[in-house]
């Protein structure tokens, strides 16, 4: 498992320092909530570990790139209830499970974007399902930026505060910390599809 994270790792480290590597942290950032859920942190922490100085910065574009996928996928689930998305639910029965949802987005919606977008489940499927219903615009970007930029933002500071004990932890424990990431991701699935 080593030979495979490491080189991982080293290509993240390799690319914070590229003047390129902005462009990719917004690029990553950006087809992560609307077609890859790979997450913006793993090349995020290690240019801000690289440049302390820009880690808020590096947090920003991160940011703004997440913010504008979103919106991406909230207009692909919008269109797609249109299209595909009445066919998708009566295919598999959810009518009832889809009303319930609607009521609790209608009730609950920002808290949901913003609980959702600080945790390890895919941003993805809060974004789409904003979009799907139909979850008032104005109140969903607010609620994205904020969530989305709780989290990197506090990546960034705790970087920006802690630094090289930080890249030398992550260095030392590589294998615990992907293993750490990867639980919190499959239970963030886990937890999306037995809602």
């Amino acid at each position: 498992m080593r030979i495979g994270l490491r080189p991982l790792y080293d290509w993240a480290v390799a690319q914070s320092h590229k003047p390129h590597a902005p462009w990719l942290l917004f690029f990553i950032a950006f087809i992560e909530p609307c077609f890859v859920p790979i997450p913006p942190d793993a090349l995020l922490v290690p240019m801000a570990i690289t440049y302390r100085e820009k880690a808020f910065r590096f947090a920003a574009i991160a940011t703004l790139g997440s913010v504008i996928g979103g919106l991406v996928s909230y207009c692909i689930g919008a269109l797609a209830m249109h299209t595909v998305g009445h066919f998708i639910i009566e295919t598999y029965g959810w009518q009832d499970a889809f009303r319930r949802f609607e009521h609790l987005f209608d009730k609950y919606g920002m808290l949901i974007i913003i609980a959702k977008g600080l945790t390890p489940i895919p941003f993805m499927f809060v974004t789409l399902a904003s979009g799907i219903a139909h979850y008032n615009l104005f109140l969903f970007l607010p609620a994205a930026a904020l969530s989305r930029g709780g989290r990197f933002f506090i990546e960034a500071a705790l970087i920006y505060k802690f630094g090289d004990p930080i890249r030398i932890f992550i260095e030392k424990y590589l294998v615990w910390v992907s293993l750490a990431v990867l639980a919190l991701l499959i239970g963030g699935f886990w937890v999306v599809l037995h809602e």
